[in-house]
């Protein structure tokens, strides 16, 4: 690994909001009092001072950065108020720059102008593609979707979106598992990655390494977003039509035909039960963090990047429009909800497109994989080294 000094490296990491790091003087307060701080993986000490030795190779091959989940403790407790909370998040904003082969990452991070640019151009040509392309005769006595934009069409452009979406997302992490690994990346078998999915599933979608940290309340804030979100993804992207096999009453986008002498699903139908849930787990984690940096309410809250308050409001945007479009359909209201729709898929599609890939949603796929790395690569040592002290024992001495 390479130990060439970088005296640029401070002055970039202030571009993805890097401010307190040279206030440390490396008393090791924050790693001791870390829940989540290893022998093997010490953080946030370790990360701090590779910065002020401009140590970027040693800074983009370490896990540690997605090993914290930012609970605030080591900048409550640090001495100097060199927050390096703080710190390890912009880490993360620099490392998802770094795997990003595009570069958008970097841009979205370093220019707010950029991101919001790209957001409205995108959003935009959302907006023009829904009223140019659309079906007819459009039903404006009752509330139709599917007279306007029907559910087949919508679920194939989701597939081709989720598939971008995917390709985007996956050559990143697959950058991010070669960096973390290094030299392992091709001497570890496909099938050991293999064996530890589970593991990696289990983090992703329970984020049950947060809940050892002391704040809880901001693991179930962290994991009500990110379920609430999922939980969205499924029903627009799989259950839009009702699966790829047509479905009829696991449809999430129904017309007025389909609902004959509008039958609604009832209460307990599961399309319902994700929406509530969905909606309630948007609504309170989207609001809890908005308030907490508003007021500045806890350590993590203090310092908000501009990325932040871009994937919150969009987030909860996307979640007020779907309620409004919900309403509007239920009284029969045709203009208001083909209107709010219009919207709606102007904020959601953005979000999807530009900010899952490159921007703060991704974190949510680094997190487990580099968790899941760790493992397979502890594992692979172990059984390498097991091996290898065995054909010593049996080597006679020269």
């Amino acid at each position: 690994m390479s130990n060439k000094v970088d005296p640029n490296l401070i002055r970039e990491l202030e571009e993805f909001g890097l401010k307190d790091a040279n206030k440390c003087y490396n008393c090791g307060n924050c790693t001791a009092i870390c829940d989540l701080a290893t022998e093997e993986n010490p953080f946030p000490r370790k990360l701090v001072r590779y910065i002020q030795l401009g140590q970027r190779e040693k800074i983009l091959k370490s896990p540690e950065p997605w090993l914290c989940y930012y609970c605030g403790d080591c900048t409550t407790r640090c001495p100097r108020g060199a927050d390096p909370g703080e710190t390890m998040m912009v880490l993360r904003r620099y490392l998802t720059s770094l795997y990003d082969w595009t570069g958008f990452s970097r841009k979205f991070y370093t220019s707010e102008s950029f991101e919001m640019l790209a957001v409205g151009v995108v959003a935009l040509l959302v907006g023009l593609g829904l009223l140019i392309f659309h079906s007819g005769p459009i039903n404006w006595v009752h509330t139709d979707l599917n007279s306007v934009w029907p559910s087949g069409d919508i679920e194939k452009a989701d597939l081709v979106m989720a598939a971008i979406l995917l390709f985007f997302l996956g050559t990143n992490v697959l950058r991010c598992v070669k960096i973390v690994m290094g030299d392992y990346f091709s001497k570890v078998p496909v099938g050991m990655y293999m064996s530890e999915m589970k593991f990696m599933l289990i983090h992703l979608f329970t984020q049950k390494q947060f809940g050892k940290c002391k704040d809880r309340q901001q693991w179930i804030v962290h994991l009500a977003i990110m379920t609430g979100y999922a939980s969205v993804f499924l029903m627009v992207v799989v259950f839009v039509n009702g699966l790829p096999l047509g479905i009829d009453w696991l449809k999430f986008q129904r017309g007025w035909e389909s609902l004959g002498h509008r039958t609604e699903y009832s209460i307990f139908h599961p399309i319902r039960l994700i929406g509530y849930y969905s909606t309630f787990a948007i609504m309170y984690g989207t609001t809890y963090a908005l308030i907490g940096r508003i007021k500045k309410s806890k350590p993590q809250y203090k310092n908000t990047h501009g990325t932040d308050w871009m994937f919150l409001a969009l987030l909860q945007l996307t979640a007020l429009t779907g309620i409004l479009i919900n309403f509007t359909r239920l009284m029969d209201k045709p203009f208001p909800t083909y209107a709010i729709y219009v919207i709606h898929m102007m904020v959601a599609i953005p979000m999807l497109v530009l900010e899952v890939p490159f921007a703060k949603w991704a974190h949510l796929a680094y997190r487990p994989v580099v968790l899941m790395l760790l493992r397979v690569k502890a594992r692979y040592i172990a059984e390498h080294e097991q091996v290898k002290d065995a054909a010593l024992e049996v080597t006679p001495a020269l």
